[in-house]
């Protein structure tokens, strides 16, 4: 079972940002993620489903929005520190804001990316 209380060192955080969470870093004591949007609509659209995912978790990022980015910065304020709290809401979040149904193979075709007009979050290159 995760431990909600214990905070990691730097070092632990560190050796756990890889795979899934290998865009996510470690600076000022935050676990922190920049998300980069194609304007204003993608923005909100990214703030609106981090918001949903917060409040469902019942666990709180701060966050700093700008016309093409969000940046999302997790820490456990209770505990002044990262826990796995922030872990698995960070891999709830990338999960989420990266997730590309055309890539699946599924019925779902997901956004067109060849036509600029649909476009509204800049993916991370498949294994980059």
């Amino acid at each position: 079972m995760a431990n909600a209380t214990q905070v990691y060192t730097d070092d632990e955080v560190r050796q756990r940002l890889t795979g899934p969470l290998q865009h996510w870093y470690l600076e000022d004591g935050w676990l922190r993620r920049k998300y980069r949007t194609e304007g204003w609509k993608g923005t909100l659209m990214v703030v609106n489903a981090v918001g949903h995912l917060a409040e469902a978790a019942w666990h709180h990022p701060d966050l700093t929005v700008s016309y093409a980015f969000v940046i999302v910065k997790l820490k456990t304020h209770s505990a002044k520190g990262i826990t796995d709290k922030d872990f698995a809401l960070a891999a709830k979040i990338e999960s989420f804001i990266q997730w590309q149904p055309g890539a699946e193979g599924g019925p779902l075709e997901g956004t067109p990316s060849d036509d600029p007009r649909f476009r509204y979050i800049k993916y991370d290159a498949p294994g980059g």
